[in-house]
């Protein structure tokens, strides 16, 4: 993604146990629709939050429409439509994990006008595009989700600030 790391001042990492905690609150907040009849994950970033809310609204029928967001030469970012659905989304239901700058659910938009677009996070840019989200972070925070990081060994604080002579 070139440079684009260098807009982002605040990181927001989030857990399994978090995204998990978030992924069921989305599907609370989906219960008050009627009925779906089938889900729409976005790749790759909507596969894990999209199983979850499957399980928890009882959807079986999962799908996903493969996207590519690259930046052309640092300039704009591009998106490349790798594998799409049939139909005009009229009955689905939509999962990404994030609604960043809005390109990615742009496109969708535009290839599933009729269904029903659900993130979990969403950045000021992004959620007008999307019908339900659960936590809005700021648009200059980078969320590090789960998939991205893994843990490891930090110093304690105590020996960042008084050296032990």
């Amino acid at each position: 993604m070139g440079n684009s790391h260098e807009r982002y001042t605040k990181h927001f990492p989030v857990s399994w146990e978090q995204l998990h905690r978030d992924s069921r609150a989305l599907a609370w907040r989906l219960l008050e629709f009627d009925y779906f009849r089938g889900i729409i994950a976005i790749t790759r970033g909507g596969l894990v939050p999209a199983a979850i809310i499957a399980r928890e609204l009882d959807v079986r029928l999962v799908d996903t429409v493969c996207v590519s967001s690259y930046e052309w030469q640092d300039q704009a970012e591009e998106i490349e439509i790798l594998k799409s659905v049939e139909g005009d989304g009229e009955g689905w239901l939509i999962i990404d994990d994030l609604v960043d700058t809005g390109k990615t659910a742009e496109a969708v938009r535009k290839m599933l006008p009729r269904g029903h677009f659900a993130t979990v996070y969403a950045k000021p840019a992004g959620r007008p595009l999307v019908d339900s989200f659960i936590t809005e972070v700021s648009q200059d925070t980078w969320i590090l989700f789960p998939w991205d990081s893994e843990s490891q060994f930090v110093n304690p604080i105590v020996g960042t600030r008084h050296p032990k002579p």
